[in-house]
């Protein structure tokens, strides 16, 4: 039942307000749908499209020389300086390598000595001692073939009645105390040391000879020397100083290659292959870009500083030497590359349901247009279907409205 007013009539309020409900909505709706969308648009255009992973990295040098002090002493001669070329064999530093020849000729005396003392184990005994033993020998010897004569003798006497049976005993007790004397002297000689004797002679020319050998090395390192052609890039110490035994003298590298290590974030390692192309840009050298191909892929990913990054290589052509090792620089990564392609900016391209399309400008209207999407970087993507070259595409409304296929539009600069 209407409603009525005080009167009894019935009253219209309600359809009025349903009726300016409906004009109002009208007046939205064509004002929405008929009065024109500006709009920004772009065209396709015609070139290359490159796909690329952009990172950070790190210059090391490929062919490098770090020469450490052998033993606590001091910088005695100092030869180059920083940044100096050095040629191979040249000499660069000397450190004071008085101790050290003490050291060696120690170590030499003892080797000599644990030597002498193996050639005497070899020998069984010092030449001394053979000589000594030798004559013994002999003596025992002589003294067991005088007792085993006499021995006889007394025995023949014995059946001929003329040596009684206590003569020919005795005889016997000194055959035997004479073989005895013989058989030790001769046992001696045989093993003249026992194994523990053997063991400590062992180790004790072990022991010297790694003492010697020690001592020849840390003086062969006293006085550093050029490896290769190189450069000097890093020198910590100056003459007159004193190092610890480890402490860095200085660093040498063949900085005419070097080696960039591209830490490259984990969700784009999967696109990388050896062979892409690689720019590398450092910051002290504006305008400045270095190429070369990836070497190495990473094998592994690790956490660094809050990322996980796998590790690329890439060798570097420095031949004017201005990338410097231990230098950070930015690394672009070329993953794919074409030429000669229908291209467009990234934020004309619409999806829905993993289907790109575009509104394409026909007239003064928008049109849905599916479009295949190939290659694609953070600005534009390539065109591979759906549109051709010079073809107007809507960016964006000068204001919130959204796009919509059928639009009438107004494109503005």
């Amino acid at each position: 039942m209407a409603s009525t007013n005080n009167s009894g009539t019935p009253s219209r309020w309600p359809w009025i307000w349903l009726g300016l409900a409906v004009v109002v909505g009208a007046i939205l709706y064509n004002s929405f749908h008929s009065a024109p969308l500006r709009v920004r648009a772009t065209n396709v255009e015609r070139g290359p499209i490159r796909s690329l992973v952009s990172t950070n990295g790190k210059i090391e040098p490929i062919q490098n020389f770090e020469a450490h002090s052998p033993i606590a002493t001091t910088v005695k001669h100092l030869l180059v300086k920083e940044g100096d070329h050095v040629r191979k064999g040249q000499l660069l530093l000397q450190l004071d390598d008085d101790d050290i020849r003490s050291q060696a000729a120690r170590a030499q005396a003892q080797v000599k000595a644990a030597q002498a003392e193996q050639a005497a184990l070899k020998e069984s005994g010092t030449h001394e001692e053979v000589l000594t033993l030798n004559s013994q020998l002999a003596k025992a010897q002589n003294a067991r073939d005088a007792a085993q004569h006499n021995l006889d003798a007394l025995q023949r006497l014995q059946q001929q009645g003329a040596a009684s049976p206590g003569e020919v005993r005795q005889a016997q007790d000194t055959l035997q105390r004479a073989q005895a004397d013989l058989t030790l002297l001769e046992e001696k000689k045989k093993n003249r040391y026992s194994s523990p004797e053997v063991d400590k002679i062992q180790a004790q020319l072990s022991e010297a000879q790694a003492a010697y050998d020690a001592a020849e090395d840390a003086l062969h390192k006293s006085s550093v020397q050029a490896p290769f052609d190189g450069m000097v890039y890093s020198l910590p110490v100056k003459q007159g100083a004193f190092v610890q035994a480890g402490d860095l003298l200085l660093q040498e590298a063949d900085l005419s290659h070097v080696l960039v290590r591209a830490f490259v974030d984990e969700p784009d390692i999967g696109r990388l292959q050896a062979g892409q192309k690689v720019e590398v840009t450092w910051d002290a050298i504006l305008g400045r870009t270095w190429t070369g191909t990836v070497n190495s892929v990473p094998s592994t990913v690790k956490p660094r500083n809050n990322r996980n990054i796998g590790e690329a290589t890439c060798i570097i052509d420095n031949h004017d030497l201005r990338l410097l090792p231990n230098v950070n620089v930015g690394v672009t990564i070329v993953v794919s590359q074409h030429e000669n392609v229908l291209t467009l900016q990234r934020d004309a391209v619409h999806s829905d349901d993993s289907k790109p399309y575009v509104y394409r400008i026909d007239g003064n209207r928008l049109k849905q247009q599916p479009v295949t999407i190939s290659l694609q970087n953070l600005t534009r993507v390539e065109i591979a279907s759906g549109l051709d070259e010079g073809a107007k595409v809507a960016l964006s409304t000068d204001d919130v409205k959204p796009l919509f296929d059928g639009a009438v539009i107004k494109v503005i600069p």
